[in-house]
C-alpha cells in the first residue's frame, strides 16, 4: 500500500514545474532521493517514467548526485542503462541519456561504477539503431567512460566496439563525428593493441580519418585524426588490405613534412 501510494505521489510531483529553489531543496533531501531511486529501480513502468523525468529536472539544477550514487550504488546505473534498453518512451531514454551525462561529469569514482554496471556495452550495443539525438549523447557518455582504462578496455574487447563508433563518424552529424573521433584518441593513445589497430583498418575506422584530412578547414577533430594515422601508418601499412590510395596519401604528407 505503502509502495503504491508513492506512486501516486510521484504522479502528482511529476506535474509540477519545480523551477524554484525550496521545491529543489525539498525533492534534494535524502529520503526523498532515496524513494525516488528505489522507484526508478523497482516501480511501475508509469512510476519509472515519472521518476526519470523528476531526475532529469534535477539535473538541470546541477543537483549534486554524490550521495545518492554512494548510496545506491552501481543500481542506480543499472536503473537507468535498463531504462535506455528497455526503450519505455523516447523521453525517458533521452532524459536517462542526460541524467548519466550529469553523473559522470561530476566525478571519475561515478564513471567507474558506470563502467562495473556494463554502460558501455549496454551504450555499444544500442549505438547502431540510436536516432542523431540519442547518437550524440551516446557518444558523449562513452568518451567519457573511455577517460578511464577500464572504459577503454571494456570498448576494446566488446566485439562491435569499434565497428559501432566507426559507422557513426561522418554519417550523423559534426558533433558525433568529434566525439567518435575523441573516442579513438583515447584508444590510441592509451590502449594501442594490435587488435585494436588492426580492427580500425578492417572496419574503416582510419579510411573515415583519412576522409577527414581531406575536409575544408582546420579543426581540432582533424588534428586528432592525422595524429591518430601518424601514432600507426607504419603498423597499418604493413596489413595487406591496406588501400593502395592512404598508402599514397600518407607518402604525401610525410614528404611534405
Amino acid at each position: 500500500m505503502a509502495f503504491r501510494a508513492c506512486e501516486e505521489a510521484l504522479g502528482v510531483l511529476h506535474q509540477l514545474p519545480l523551477s524554484d529553489e525550496s521545491s529543489i531543496q525539498l525533492l534534494s533531501k535524502p529520503e526523498c532521493m532515496k524513494s525516488m531511486a528505489i522507484m526508478l529501480q523497482r516501480g511501475s513502468a508509469e512510476a519509472r517514467l515519472h521518476t526519470v523525468s523528476m531526475f532529469r529536472k534535477m539535473a538541470k539544477v546541477e543537483y549534486n548526485w554524490s550521495w545518492v550514487v554512494e548510496d545506491q550504488g552501481m543500481d542506480l546505473f543499472k536503473s537507468l542503462l535498463e531504462l535506455l534498453s528497455d526503450e519505455l518512451s523516447t523521453k525517458a531514454s533521452s532524459s536517462a541519456l542526460d541524467i548519466l551525462i550529469e553523473i559522470l561529469n561530476a566525478s571519475k569514482k561515478n564513471r567507474l561504477k558506470a563502467i562495473e554496471a556494463g554502460a558501455v556495452c549496454v551504450l555499444i550495443e544500442l549505438l547502431p539503431d540510436a536516432n542523431r539525438s540519442k547518437c550524440e549523447k551516446m557518444l558523449v557518455i562513452i568518451k567519457l567512460l573511455c577517460e578511464c582504462a577500464e572504459g577503454r578496455l571494456a570498448l576494446v574487447e566488446h566485439s562491435l566496439g569499434i565497428a559501432a563508433i566507426t559507422k557513426k563518424i561522418l554519417r550523423v552529424s559534426d558533433l558525433v563525428t568529434k566525439y567518435g573521433v575523441k573516442i579513438f584518441w583515447l584508444i590510441c593513445n592509451f590502449h594501442p593493441t594490435e587488435k585494436v589497430v588492426e580492427e580500425m583498418l578492417v572496419y574503416g575506422s582510419v579510411k573515415k580519418l583519412v576522409a577527414l584530412l581531406h575536409m575544408d578547414g582546420r579543426s581540432s577533430t582533424k588534428d586528432k585524426a592525422l595524429k591518430i594515422i601518424k601514432l600507426h601508418e607504419n603498423s597499418w601499412r604493413q596489413y595487406p588490405c591496406f588501400p593502395s590510395e592512404l598508402k599514397e596519401y600518407l607518402k604525401l604528407l610525410n614528404d611534405s613534412k
